[in-house]
């Protein structure tokens, strides 16, 4: 299986949908212990939402971490460097599956990016033990995998024209935990957790809006392993558009796009 190859323009083309569950985790995280704290944010992409947290927290030394060369280019073009209440935002490459703290953190955060990293739960003794008392992990990843529009792409993956292709590319819905077993694995670890979850109905515009999106994220895959037969590529994202289209029918105003996420917010005792 290869690994997907990122396009930070196609991501950033529903930045705004994106960026609102960072934006509602980060509501919920308590106030951190230094006055000029140290934050990680595993699998900051492109740097869009990880400039929100020098917006709430303006001292601190914020190093987003990725492992795409794509999105780190334009994370490093576009936001490194001071910010305006003296803090400082750098970014460095990193595995999230074997990235390790290489300092104490105030806050350790990451959106939307665990799912893709199998048996991301057995990594969370390590953060924690990375924290300073009275730190924080963060996170929140889709909680969409049985929703028709990853069910569809496993479905046509597994088919007969594409299975031998593609049938141990994607995901499955085992790629994120239930939420009562995050809540578990966290207090276990010795931290006072909150855990939730919410489903957006993002309203989306345009044609095919809800294969664009994808196109950003979950479709990666797919599109990285038939990368070198744009024939075969163009007839899978023919037939997923088709399904897509009839299971996501637009309206007079857009179309409805039901989308689940599950939140964590852990605090390290002091």
């Amino acid at each position: 299986m290869k690994t997907p190859t990122w396009d930070p323009a196609q991501y950033l083309r529903h930045a705004g949908h994106r960026a609102r569950p960072f934006v509602d985790l980060l509501a919920r995280v308590p106030d951190l212990p230094a006055a000029q704290p140290a934050v990680a944010d595993l699998g900051c992409g492109p740097g869009n939402v990880t400039v929100l947290l020098a917006d709430r927290w303006p001292t601190a030394h914020i190093t987003g971490y990725d492992n795409s060369p794509e999105m780190l280019d334009q994370a490093l073009t576009e936001h490194e460097g001071p910010t305006p209440g003296g803090g400082r935002l750098d970014f460095s490459h990193a595995d999230v599956r074997t990235w390790t703290p290489p300092r104490p953190y105030d806050l350790i955060v990451s959106n939307a990016t665990l799912q893709w990293v199998p048996g991301h739960a057995d990594r969370f003794a390590d953060w924690v033990a990375g924290l300073v008392p009275g730190g924080t992990f963060a996170f929140q990843v889709p909680g969409n995998f049985s929703a028709p529009s990853h069910q569809l792409m496993r479905e046509l993956a597994h088919s007969a024209r594409w299975k031998d292709r593609l049938a141990e590319t994607l995901r499955h819905d085992d790629a994120v935990l239930a939420p009562e077993t995050y809540l578990e694995k966290l207090t276990g670890l010795g931290c006072e957790a909150d855990v939730w979850e919410t489903t957006y109905v993002h309203l989306l515009s345009g044609e095919d809006p809800v294969l664009d999106w994808v196109k950003g994220t979950g479709l990666r895959p797919v599109l990285t392993a038939l990368a070198d037969d744009p024939e075969a590529r163009e007839e899978f994202v023919g037939e997923y558009r088709a399904a897509l289209r009839e299971a996501y029918p637009a309206t007079a105003h857009g179309t409805p796009f039901r989308f689940r996420r599950i939140f964590a917010v852990a605090r390290k005792g002091a």
